[in-house]
């Protein structure tokens, strides 16, 4: 089984990219310095917004998730687990661990890549308010 989402969102220029463990996509419009693992902000879908086929998919124990991230010609693919345990319970948040660890934030855990791993062409670009950024997500598994 496959499901898709297209999330939509803007950089900022705040965006740091340096988190060694996570990266974040938010439906905030703000973002501090201190939000190192924040890559785009103004988000189209938080966790509680994305699709039930796509959710029930990443709840799966064998589910594998592919998050594209596209910005004007530059790209970036994270690739990740799915869990049971995932909730999908946050309205703002969609949160890519490195990590095991699980809550109502978290899209996806096991990632292969955190904010400080993607591009440093891709985060420059980021870095820029009015920068429009794609983000594809793939749920792979079997329901």
């Amino acid at each position: 089984m496959k499901a898709s989402e297209v999330i939509n969102a803007r950089g900022h220029e705040n965006v740091q990219s340096t988190n060694k463990t996570t990266f974040e996509i938010t439906k905030e419009n703000h973002l501090t310095k201190r939000g190192d693992c924040i890559i785009a902000v103004s988000a189209s879908k938080g966790a509680t917004d994305l699709n039930q086929r796509f959710k029930a998919i990443a709840c799966c124990q064998d589910s594998r998730l592919t998050i594209r991230i596209e910005i004007d010609g530059e790209e970036e693919t994270v690739m990740a687990g799915g869990h049971p345990k995932l909730s999908f319970r946050h309205p703002t948040d969609l949160v890519v661990r490195k990590s095991d660890y699980v809550c109502g934030r978290t899209l996806a855990i096991r990632a292969n890549k955190a904010a400080c791993d993607l591009s440093r062409k891709l985060v420059e670009k980021l870095r820029n308010p009015d920068q429009k950024v794609k983000i594809t997500l793939t749920a792979q598994g079997t329901l």
